[in-house]
């Protein structure tokens, strides 16, 4: 067993649960977020932040702008990881890809419980 974690653009949200619906994975918990992630050109803040924000951070004079993603957590056995992590990571990217575009990690799931009917493991998934 597995849980995982996907971090995407609010308005990809929609394509991402597509995209899971026709890997038949249909049990998921969707947060609204806030991050802060260095950009692919090494600005903090990323791509929408200032130039003087990764300065000002480190110098700790003003907070750094988070930026609004959602979080998907989906946990799966094992048979269903891979597909799971390519509808994510093909359904997230924008134009080919973009720094923002998010993260897909994989975590260990040691314990599944279900609590209406007590079933644990795999089953409980």
């Amino acid at each position: 067993m597995k849980l995982v974690v996907g971090i995407v653009r609010p308005e990809r949200l929609e394509a991402v649960k597509e995209a899971l619906g026709e890997a038949q994975v249909f049990r998921l918990t969707v947060s609204d977020v806030q991050g802060f992630a260095q950009s692919a050109d090494g600005e903090a803040g990323g791509a929408a932040a200032p130039s003087r924000a990764a300065a000002a951070y480190a110098g700790a004079q003003a907070a750094p702008r988070l930026v609004r993603k959602v979080k998907l957590e989906i946990a799966v056995n094992e048979a269903f990881v891979e597909p799971t992590v390519r509808a994510i990571a093909r359904a997230a990217k924008l134009d080919g890809g973009r720094p923002g575009d998010g993260k897909v990690v994989v975590l260990p799931l040691e314990e599944c419980v279900r609590i209406r009917t007590g079933e644990r493991g795999p089953e409980a998934i």
